[in-house]
């Protein structure tokens, strides 16, 4: 992973980008301390619609989701005391 002050970030960008995209990690540094970290993006897959279904945790907790509130809890949300 390179580092490289502020200045020579500014003045060669393209240059860092072009590292970048070949897939190395460069940390921009003021005064020699990290400030940033350029990466490559990565794009995100396309969400697909019940994709958690059968994951054991999820079922675990769209169960608590779906239960009922105590009934303090509930005047609490419906501005009681």
């Amino acid at each position: 992973m390179a580092m490289v002050n502020v200045h020579e970030a500014k003045t060669h960008l393209s240059r860092l980008l072009a590292r970048v995209e070949a897939g190395e990690e460069v940390t921009i540094a003021r005064n020699g301390k990290p400030v940033a970290r350029l990466v490559r993006y990565r794009r995100r897959g396309k969400r697909q619609f019940g994709s958690m279904k059968g994951n054991k945790e999820w079922e675990e907790l769209s169960d608590l989701v779906l239960l009922p509130l105590p009934p303090e809890e509930l005047a609490l949300w419906e501005g009681g005391p």
